[in-house]
């Protein structure tokens, strides 16, 4: 089993920051693929940014420039440095990691930004 949990959400003006923390445990290797995902209400989940075991990584056009996706092996842990947030990056955002062609996801994190 594999268990993810997200943190570092939280209500930011716009135009401020925010990390999200994403730590991983159980049956994991620390090359997993990972990413982050978010809902905002009424809306499809999408993808937001990736890391792939090889360190590359890739974003949504919405938040290129603006978000980074990082990883700490030791850690078990992906991180999200969000910049220049806007009132659309709203949404709840969820941790993803594949492991033996499973996704597994974590519970989210809800980020509001205000306008």
């Amino acid at each position: 089993q594999v268990q993810l949990v997200e943190s570092g959400g939280g209500l930011v003006q716009a135009g401020g920051s925010l990390r999200l923390s994403c730590a991983a445990s159980g049956s994991i290797f620390s090359i997993n693929p990972m990413g982050w995902y978010r809902q905002a209400p009424g809306k499809q989940r999408e993808l937001v940014a990736a890391i792939t075991s090889g360190g590359s990584t890739n974003y949504a056009d919405s938040v290129k420039g603006r978000f980074t996706i990082s990883r700490d092996r030791a850690k078990n842990t992906v991180y999200l440095q969000m910049m220049t947030l806007k009132a659309e990056d709203t949404a709840v955002y969820y941790c993803a990691l594949d492991s033996r062609m499973v996704r597994y996801w974590g519970k989210g994190t809800l980020v509001t930004v205000s306008s």
